[in-house]
């Protein structure tokens, strides 16, 4: 109920939000600028945006009174990134929220000096946007989705649900940086336990199309979908062939789960959105970002969708079922 309710909320790109009780004593209203990687038109994206907008309220920050929202979508066009983090920036916000790695290496390009405030970026030392997680040292901050050992559980899980698999496709976007840290996790654990293994490229739907029915021509197949924005945009499609083919699947984020995965596992997604705003705060109130240290999530979830498992035949083991955080019947 709390999750129809947030998406009731989120209606709009820049919404009217009721005052908060605790008045922020500002004379200026101020500029907040967001680039997502989704598209305006997904549930998913309101979501976060909402959580990110209530937790702004409890600092003293409304929309229309004291501050502006100012939203761009970028889902998966390069163009679109860039030319919505130089609109962003034209602006001269006080803090930009960037959701995910597209977001924020836009961003980056387009300025060194307009603080940023991330949300569910992977490894950001090893692509270049901090110097370190204790001291960013630049105009960049914020919190991280997972780091790379995340793909060992992803592959335990799956054995755990799918015990008989011998066979693993990993659906990655090898032009992304974590995609690559991933899938390595996965070769290294994959190997050690005599899973054969090979990739789906996400970048283009025939790719996925046919990369999921040749895998499904042998038997004891199962597969990992790991994080890009060239996977988001395509999860439908992703949930709809791994289901088609019946292929035991994990994902990383509880949505896919909720929209018909097999399972998922992963950090909160609006956990992240709504500690950024906390960190969008304080650089309002004369912070730097580069004193404030990126931070790791403070919880995961396991998502199990029965239905799904039924429909594939399975049957969740008890102790698993017993651990998750969601299960959806």
């Amino acid at each position: 109920m709390r999750r129809r309710t947030l998406l009731a909320l989120a209606g709009g790109a820049a919404l009217t939000w009721p005052f908060a009780a605790r008045a922020q004593p500002q004379n200026r209203k101020r500029l907040i600028g967001v680039l997502m990687n989704f598209r305006a038109d997904e549930p998913e994206g309101r979501l976060r945006i909402t959580a990110f907008v209530q937790a702004l309220q409890q600092f003293g920050w409304t929309d229309g009174a004291n501050m502006h929202l100012e939203i761009r979508w970028a889902g998966d066009d390069a163009a679109r990134y860039a030319r919505h983090a130089e609109e962003l920036v034209a602006q001269a916000p006080d803090v930009i929220l960037a959701s995910a790695s597209p977001s924020v290496a836009a961003l980056q390009q387009a300025t060194h000096n307009v603080p940023i405030v991330f949300a569910n970026v992977i490894d950001p030392v090893g692509a270049g946007y901090v110097a370190s997680l204790a001291r960013p040292g630049g105009n960049i901050t914020g919190f991280t989705a997972f780091d790379y050992s995340i793909a060992g559980k992803w592959f335990d899980l799956l054995k755990q649900i799918a015990p008989r698999m011998r066979r693993l496709a990993v659906v990655r976007d090898p032009s992304f940086a974590a995609g690559i840290g991933l899938f390595a996790v996965i070769q290294s654990v994959a190997s050690s336990s005599g899973v054969e293994i090979s990739v789906i490229d996400p970048r283009e739907t025939g790719e996925l199309d046919r990369g999921f029915g040749a895998f499904a021509h042998e038997p004891d197949g199962g597969v990992i979908v790991t994080a890009a924005a060239s996977i988001i945009v395509r999860r439908e499609l992703i949930v709809s062939l791994a289901t088609r083919h019946r292929l035991p699947s994990i994902y990383p984020f509880a949505y896919y789960a909720v929209n018909g995965g097999l399972a998922s596992y992963g950090p909160s997604s609006t956990d992240e959105f709504t500690r950024a705003a906390a960190y969008a705060d304080r650089i309002i109130k004369g912070e730097s970002p580069r004193n404030l240290p990126v931070q790791a999530p403070t919880k995961y979830e396991l998502a199990i969708n029965l239905r799904s498992a039924r429909a594939f035949g399975l049957a969740i083991p008890p102790a698993l079922l017993a651990t998750a955080d969601q299960v959806i019947e």
